[in-house]
């Protein structure tokens, strides 16, 4: 029997949604240390919490997150440009004060392997680690979605991305590998749902003379933008991000990935559903963006 435009064989993994959200280290620290419902902090909490309520209903067999590593893992020595974590688990790493006080990350080395098989294979060039612990980035962006549990209600794999030191990955490129990313999904032969987070920016500058810059403008033209047309979105040169959104708004690129692997940028569904979208400034020094779209 043929099937039927924009849907998956029976017995296929399925991506489901894509999340996006900053992950500023400050909003660890205020979920770690109990300050969620203090005045500066209690706007930015409130506004995910339709989201930890959409979570509770959509939770995902496995993550696939992509975060930038802060010089935790990853230091001048070596300095992958992607990477996939395909250990069974990840530990939450110190970053000069301890590490914070959440769950390891259980990862899916079987789908992880898959995927590095598969878009290595696509022409993808990806660094394979079996030993990686995870900052901030990574553990700043399940807090908000999750809260504080006693296990993270699902696998994770993290996929990093070099966005700190030049040269950076362009936009177009991590659009076209959000698209590798899905094809290795969507052909794992298991009936698992999928979820792909982009994670970082929005716009912030954490040194110079223009150390605090946040752009609200641009940033909400982005989010726009990632929804409506992310094809032509992902031709932004990296300096229009570095212009516009701050040294640090570079990490916005890491949103193309995720925003790749969903089907209607592989025309083969409708446009996503926007179930959810919140922008807020300040926390600390960094504007926070969020959105989560559903495949159709």
């Amino acid at each position: 029997m043929e099937q039927a435009e924009g849907t998956q064989p029976e017995g296929r993994a399925t991506i489901t949604a894509s999340v996006y959200t900053s992950h500023v280290p400050a909003i660890g620290v205020a979920v770690d240390q109990g300050k969620t419902e203090e005045p500066y902090w209690k706007p930015l909490f409130d506004g995910y919490q339709p989201s930890k309520e959409w979570m509770k209903e959509n939770t995902p067999d496995v993550i696939f997150l992509v975060y930038n590593d802060h010089a935790t893992s990853f230091d001048l020595g070596v300095i992958p440009t992607f990477a996939i974590g395909t250990a069974a688990e990840f530990e939450p790493a110190d970053e000069g004060y301890g590490a914070r006080p959440v769950p390891k990350v259980k990862g899916d080395p079987e789908l992880a392997a898959h995927i590095a098989q598969s878009v290595i294979q696509q022409d993808f060039d990806l660094t394979i680690v079996n030993d990686l612990k995870v900052d901030h980035g990574l553990t700043v962006p399940l807090s908000l979605m999750f809260g504080q549990p006693e296990n993270w209600p699902c696998k994770v794999i993290p996929f990093h991305v070099n966005v700190v030191q030049y040269p950076v990955p362009s936009g177009q490129r991590c659009f076209a590998l959000g698209q590798a990313i899905r094809k290795a999904i969507e052909s794992y032969d298991k009936p698992i749902k999928v979820q792909i987070w982009g994670t970082g920016g929005m716009s912030h500058q954490l040194q110079g003379p223009r150390a605090g810059l946040i752009n609200k403008e641009w940033d909400n033209r982005f989010l726009d933008r990632l929804v409506a047309e992310p094809a032509e979105l992902a031709k932004v040169p990296h300096i229009e991000y570095v212009r516009e959104a701050g040294s640090e708004g570079i990490e916005l690129v890491m949103w193309l990935i995720a925003r790749g692997a969903m089907s209607d940028v592989a025309g083969s569904g409708k446009a996503p559903k926007l179930a959810h979208r919140f922008f807020h400034v300040p926390a600390s020094n960094t504007a926070v963006g969020h959105l989560i779209l559903e495949n159709q």
